[in-house]
């Protein structure tokens, strides 16, 4: 390896100027996807559906609208304005219609839709009623998850309303043979397919849709050649003519041919790239070990005087303002969740290879350094360490982050190998691991790991333990025994467990039936080609083609329910300060601070139907007005002041995040209600369900939708994030809430775990606060947490941003397992990430 390391590449001037005109507007919302698609589905009526997806693929990638941006040096787009999407309304649509008038208008994520887009769309979405993947979905669930998910105990949002996504791909495969090589393959492979075959009509279909796929990945490469070269016989200025000719001559090879340069390489992995999130609209399609299947391309053409550091450097750069080129517009309730247009977009650089070797390189930190002269919040660069680990990549990695933009995130091997070899991984698969969208790991180009399948929020069935399973007159989990009767601690405990294995199950439902409407619906032969053995086998990734297959559903609020369960145990049970009905009734008062959103539902439900029965019919807008001001001040001085009392004993007692050992021995148990019964379950695709504990940046919405929980957390506001401590809660000191993480059980949360920090700047300040950061990361590996990611960022910063946000459009965060542009995130969302504790060494 060149010893490079600590050498900054000066950053080309294009790249603020690229970077300048992709956010100089709103992103749009285009139509000529859905309008392609609907073409070609309707001239395809009756045909298998593998062959229906792949040649709706074919005619999209021959006819929809390509351009080269001004300057850009790496080509491919699929939307002709800046950071635009398209539109995909085979998985559902119906709430886009429903939004076309408030998109632009929402607080999270908003996109400009014109009024020929509106009437392009309204022409062909009514075709899809009765033939999405969502509708198929909802139909195979079971009532009583229905009944779950509209009491908002779990979402299964990701693939209910969207395509599939979170996995990498065999870029390297792609690279070495292209995709004339992968359709020869099929094609042998469709040659051996023999007449008396029991899956012989199935496996015609698949490999033929691939065939289709590679032809349709390859046309779109040479389109853009024809581009480029008509573009510079225009271009008067010589150097950019130049640039255009080069770049018609490498998109004349690739992606159809192998890369034959560095250059080609890192085209023919941005057609990949693109082309994937063309197919389908699943997020979280991550590049994985970039550093590694790119490194052969550049070395051989650096050796070869081909290419400069500097050069090389160049084009890296171009990849990463183009990751932020691709979007993807959501409903309003979903955008709230994954608010900052993320796309979840993981790069990881470092760690090792199938022989256990370390195989950081000089284009590991070169990925690193890209993220410093972007500064944007894709690619999702995280990092590999292990005990063999280079410190100065660590220190590399450090610098980045002390740059306040919430990257790289850590990931320690030395957790995650053995982890996934537990769930049936060879050891050479487990060592070679990638990280997919926030923070799950996977091999790649083996796995369909349906990552991020649900968000489930265990405070939801810790509140039906105080109503016995019903919540607005509706039975929602399982009836277990009135609180009145119940005399101990385990008694309360034991009905905890009964109604998370009870909406375990219903979450397994719900994901089954999708995981079946996506196999049946909308497979993905052009994903699947690039993903073994789905050719070998002769079936689509969706029905079970990959050598890997899970569904990892993440659980969320163990900080909440570890304090909650302590201080009922406490309080009511040992202490007895009081009953748990008076603790019930503080909970539905909000402890005094006004009714939450539920509650207030409830009671003009209860208003309403108290003064129908007295014959007093009243309107709906003065039952409202009542309920109001029973809501503002929905206690008495008295009451009150007995609120405050039970505030302050809660306050008094240990809180996890605050390395005390019976307290985190205690989480450790209350995370295994979630992730212990989850592994028993299995998916259509022969697969086994994997535990995450994590919530992406769902914590904010569905906390929204949870009433107070007994630690003191008020009625509609954030869940703690991942397995870090409830926020505000961690007082200690860092090393304090990593002690108290790191006695969590990383190692069944095969799915990933998510451990957020956040730092004040000053404390990564000089050679030696870098030293003290890395320390701090080795040593919370040595202890066997998974994963760190940190927010180096002052309180004062963010709250000045958020009064004035016009003066911080380029301040990049970490909101979960991503980063985004924090003036693009909601107040909600915002006001979580100022809530986090700010630590300093």
């Amino acid at each position: 390896m060149g010893r490079f390391y600590d050498e900054d590449i000066k950053k080309s001037p294009r790249i603020d100027r690229l970077i300048s005109h992709l956010y100089a507007k709103m992103p749009v919302i285009e139509a000529d996807r859905a309008v392609l698609l609907t073409e070609s589905y309707r001239e395809t009526e009756g045909e298998p559906v593998i062959l229906r997806r792949a040649k709706a693929f074919l005619k999209i990638c021959r006819k929809l609208p390509i351009t080269i941006r001004p300057e850009e040096l790496i080509v491919g787009s699929n939307s002709i304005a800046p950071r635009g999407c398209q539109v995909f309304p085979e998985y559902s649509w119906e709430w886009l219609e429903k939004e076309f008038d408030t998109v632009e208008k929402r607080s999270a994520d908003p996109f400009y839709i014109s009024d020929e887009t509106k009437r392009r769309l309204r022409e062909v979405l009514p075709y899809w009623k009765g033939r999405t993947t969502s509708e198929l979905a909802t139909s195979y669930m079971a009532p009583e998850t229905l009944t779950a998910m509209k009491h908002n105990i779990f979402t299964p949002g990701n693939y209910f309303y969207n395509g599939i996504g979170h996995f990498t791909v065999k870029y390297e495969e792609v690279l070495e043979i292209g995709f004339a090589g992968i359709r020869d393959r099929a094609a042998a492979q469709l040659a051996e397919c023999g007449l008396g075959d029991p899956d012989y009509a199935s496996r015609v279909s698949f490999l033929e849709a691939v065939i289709l796929s590679c032809e349709a990945a390859s046309e779109y490469g040479r389109r853009y050649s024809v581009l480029a070269r008509e573009l510079a016989g225009r271009e008067t200025d010589p150097a950019r003519r130049a640039e255009l000719t080069r770049i018609s001559e490498v998109c004349a090879r690739v992606p159809e041919q192998p890369a034959a340069s560095f250059y080609e390489a890192c085209q023919s992995f941005w057609f990949v790239q693109m082309l994937l999130q063309t197919e389908s609209s699943g997020h979280s399609i991550s590049p994985g070990r970039f550093d590694q299947y790119i490194y052969p391309y550049y070395k051989a053409d650096l050796d070869a005087g081909k290419i400069t550091r500097e050069s090389a450097q160049e084009l890296l750069d171009c990849i990463w303002v183009k990751l932020n080129d691709l979007n993807k517009v959501r409903d309003k309730d979903s955008a709230e969740g994954f608010a900052g247009y993320s796309l979840f977009q993981n790069l990881i650089a470092g760690g090792q290879d199938a022989e256990g070797n370390d195989v950081t390189n000089d284009l590991s930190f070169m990925c690193i350094e890209a993220s410093m002269h972007v500064r944007l919040p894709a690619p999702s660069l995280s990092v590999r360490v292990w005990n063999g680990t280079p410190n100065e990549f660590l220190i590399k990695a450090a610098k980045l982050t002390r740059t306040g933009v919430g990257l790289p995130a850590y990931y320690n091997d030395e957790v995650i190998i053995p982890a996934l070899m537990s769930r049936g991984l060879t050891v050479e698969d487990a060592r070679t691991y990638n990280i997919i969208g926030c923070v799950e790991p996977q091999k790649a180009g083996k796995t369909d790991g349906w990552h991020d399948a649900a968000f489930f929020n265990m405070c939801r069935p810790l509140e039906l333990v105080f109503t016995g399973g019903r919540e607005s007159g509706e039975l929602v989990g399982v009836e277990t025994k009135p609180i009145s009767e119940m005399r101990s601690f385990d008694e309360f405990y034991d009905a905890y467990r009964q109604q998370m294995d009870y909406c375990i199950s219903l979450l397994v439902n719900a994901d089954n039936a999708i995981d079946r409407a996506h196999a049946e619906r909308c497979p993905l032969p052009f994903q699947s080609c690039m993903i073994d053995d789905c050719i070998a086998r002769g079936k689509s990734l969706q029905e079970g083609g990959a050598v890997y297959n899970f569904t990892g559903p993440q659980g969320f609020g163990i900080a909440n329910v570890t304090d909650s369960l302590l201080a009922l145990k406490k309080l009511v049970f040992e202490d007895k300060k009081l009953t748990l009905e008076e603790y019930r009734e503080a909970l539905r008062k909000n402890f005094g601070r006004g009714l939450g959103a539920r509650e207030t539902e409830d009671l003009v439900a209860q208003v309403a139907g108290g003064m129908a029965a007295a014959g007093q019919p009243v309107g709906e807008a003065e039952i409202r007005a009542i309920c109001e001001a029973v809501r503002k001040d929905p206690v008495s001085p008295a009451e009150k002041a007995k609120y405050d009392q039970l505030l302050d004993w809660i306050d008094e007692l240990p809180k996890y995040g605050n390395d005390v050992p019976g307290v985190d021995a205690f989480a450790r148990e209350v995370a295994y209600l979630y992730t212990k019964p989850l592994q028993n379950y299995r998916n259509p695709r022969g697969g086994i369900f994997q535990a995450g504990l994590y919530p992406v940046s769902a914590n904010v919405p569905l906390g929204s939708q949870t009433g107070a929980t007994p630690d003191g957390r008020l009625a509609n506001t954030p869940i703690a994030d991942g397995v870090g401590p409830a926020q505000g809660r961690d007082t200690h000191g860092p090393t304090a809430a990593c002690n108290s993480a790191a006695r969590l059980d990383h190692m069944i949360a095969s799915n990933g775990t998510l451990f957020n920090q956040k730092f004040h700047p000053s404390a990564l300040s000089g050679i030696e606060g870098l030293q003290k950061f890395a320390s701090l990361i080795r040593g919370y590996f040595d202890q066997k947490g998974m994963h760190m990611q940190f927010n180096v960022v002052s309180r004062e910063t963010l709250l000045d941003a958020q009064a004035h946000p016009e003066n911080y459009k380029s301040l990049v965060v970490r909101v979960a397992g991503y980063s985004a542009l924090f003036t693009t995130l909601s107040k909600s969302l915002q006001d979580d990430i100022i809530s986090r504790t700010t630590h300093g060494f």
